[in-house]
């Protein structure tokens, strides 16, 4: 099996840079095989297409507008997913919309999707998380390593579990990955 774990957002938009945040600490705190892929996907929106041939999960990770308390997560997978967007499920809804609508066109768009994400507090510009997501990116990171686990990957952790504190903003950008 084949899984591409995206991360959705802008990261100069505080909480809407989730996404990013969660790829550089997956990045730190996992050893990763090489049948899954990491990608730190910012708001690249349609440029991403090429990455999704050849796989068979998605796995997407983003700021979720879902009406909801700020910093609670959320888990959608199949069906669950529109694949619209009709309900504003990202705060940057068409790069997103757009991204599943062509590749489900083009037949790239993988058997398996699932969204892991939290309600955002703040879109201002900033870069650092508001606390309630920071709170929420630990439990995001732990569900998307759990089903990465539970479909066979064999994850492996380099750190110890533990409080992302040491994992903030002022470590993230030296490990953000290019995007090829």
């Amino acid at each position: 099996m084949r899984a591409l774990v995206l991360g959705l957002g802008n990261l100069l938009m505080s909480d809407d840079g989730l996404g990013c945040h969660a790829i550089g600490v997956i990045k730190r705190r996992y050893l990763v095989p090489a049948e899954v892929k990491l990608v730190d996907g910012g708001t690249l929106g349609l440029d991403l297409l090429p990455l999704f041939e050849g796989v068979d999960l998605l796995v997407l990770i983003d700021a979720l507008n879902m009406d909801a308390a700020a910093g609670e997560v959320f888990r959608l997978a199949g069906a669950e997913v529109p694949r619209a967007f009709a309900n504003k499920l990202s705060v940057h809804q068409v790069g997103v919309q757009d991204l599943l609508i062509v590749a489900e066109l083009q037949g790239h768009l993988p058997s398996e999707l699932v969204v892991w994400g939290a309600q955002p507090l703040s879109l201002e510009m900033g870069t650092a998380l508001t606390a309630e997501l920071e709170s929420a990116l630990g439990a995001v990171v732990a569900g998307v390593a759990r089903d990465l686990a539970g479909r066979g990957v064999d994850l492996r952790e380099k750190i110890e579990t533990g409080s992302t504190d040491r994992l903030k903003h002022n470590n993230y950008a030296a490990a953000r990955p290019p995007v090829s």
